[in-house]
């Protein structure tokens, strides 16, 4: 057998057994208006089926792709590995750049959390343990969400942020050095204004109230990530002095892509920092 299939057979071993241990509800509509472009997008719930209800903490994790790719049903077997170890997660879809700016992008995923905090409790789930996270692009969207008040997310509804190698946390300082064009969609995304990079940018938004954060970085990424995660730090200190990202020895796409194996050393550093903040 070559390692490909047995890497196939080895993914789809890890769904099956993921499938026993939890249930997926998918396509749910969160959203309370409408879509000007593109399809609506829905979220998937993973639930472990072996818990009390209302008792498990709550994860919602935003995909990433630069804010112009990426789909929820990839991150399937994330949901999947989370749920297995108790944790009920919550997986949404949004409307991508050139279909929609950063800010309704942003005004989706607000929207995803508030769905998450009033339903949460029909899918086993405790409101008052949720937590977020998100990868690259991702990471940008929930960080701003929680932090700018225009989203109108309480932080104190929030136990905790986890940020997976993110993008974008501070898009003022790197498109004022990289001014946007159509590649990639980014004018689209951010527009040519500088205000409006200012107020995309979470690093302007972070004080004594935001949640408590964890912070991932790959040794390997992209610069302008180390750089962006560099200058949040240095802004989020000051109101958490005992945070201290994680680096770990890995380029940006296989920060998240290590999530495929339930035994990988994030998940259980996850569930110690969730065990934390309950805690507190």
């Amino acid at each position: 057998m070559s390692r490909h299939h047995l890497f196939i057979g080895l993914v789809a071993m890890l769904c099956l057994t993921g499938c026993l241990s939890s249930r997926k509800y998918k396509d749910i509509d969160y959203l309370t208006g409408g879509v000007e472009n593109g399809e609506r997008p829905t979220l998937n719930v993973f639930v472990p089926k072996k818990i009390e209800e209302g008792k498990a903490p709550v994860l919602l994790f935003v995909h990433g792709g630069n804010w112009n790719s990426g789909n929820k049903e990839t991150y399937n077997i994330l949901g999947r590995n989370f749920a297995r170890k108790d944790v009920v997660t919550v997986i949404p879809g949004y409307t991508l750049s050139p279909d929609a700016s950063y800010e309704e992008m942003a005004q989706q995923i607000a929207e995803a959390v508030r769905w998450t905090l009033d339903s949460i409790g029909k899918y086993k789930g405790d409101p008052q343990r949720v937590y977020l996270t998100g990868h690259s692009a991702g990471g940008h969207l929930v960080a701003l969400v929680a932090t700018n008040p225009d989203y109108d997310i309480d932080p104190d509804d929030i136990a905790g942020i986890i940020l997976n190698d993110a993008a974008g946390l501070d898009m003022h300082h790197y498109l004022t050095n990289n001014p946007p064009t159509t590649n990639e969609h980014y004018l689209t995304t951010w527009t040519k204004y500088p205000e409006v990079w200012e107020e995309a940018s979470p690093i302007n938004y972070v004080d004594a109230a935001s949640p408590p954060f964890m912070i991932y970085l790959g040794s390997k990424t992209y610069n302008s990530i180390k750089t962006a995660n560099e200058r949040f730090l240095k802004e989020l200190k000051p109101h958490q002095p005992g945070i201290t990202p994680i680096i770990i020895d890995k380029k940006h796409i296989p920060m998240v892509t290590q999530y495929v194996w339930p035994w990988n050393k994030r998940y259980d550093e996850i569930l110690e920092f969730m065990e934390a903040q309950g805690e507190e």
